[in-house]
């Protein structure tokens, strides 16, 4: 059963492949937005997981994310997840994303608990509509 107050944390070194430059989002090598919501709807996931029944998985529906400072290539970024709210099958997490020298991201992610069979029914369904 999934209960507030779950945590996960995720870190990484920020490589050419994570840069805004990269990631077409910015021209400058520097830790990438789109990488930073990636790592925070990873880390999300990732806490949830364990608590789902066999055959649920999540899906992320919203990000509201501040990219407070920039991080250069070779410097560690960590991301913590911790998650605030449970209603029903909404999950609401709070994310801070540091690197090195301090705060670089916040913000929060809501995910909804979903059975991934009839997911995906609905999603290839789409192909044929």
């Amino acid at each position: 059963m999934v209960e507030k107050g779950i945590k996960n944390k995720l870190e990484i070194v920020v490589t050419e492949d994570k840069t805004a430059a990269a990631l077409g989002s910015g021209l400058l090598p520097v830790f990438g937005t789109p990488y930073m919501i990636a790592m925070i709807e990873q880390t999300a996931a990732e806490s949830a997981a364990p608590y789902l029944e066999e055959g649920q998985g999540t899906v992320g529906t919203h990000l509201d994310v501040d990219h407070l400072a920039a991080t250069p290539i070779g410097m560690k970024v960590t991301c913590e997840t911790e998650l605030i709210e449970v209603d029903r099958k909404r999950l609401e997490f709070e994310a801070s994303v540091y690197d090195e020298t301090g705060l670089v991201g916040k913000g929060y992610h809501t995910r909804f608990i979903i059975d991934n069979a009839r997911f995906m029914e609905k999603a290839e369904a789409k192909k044929n509509a």
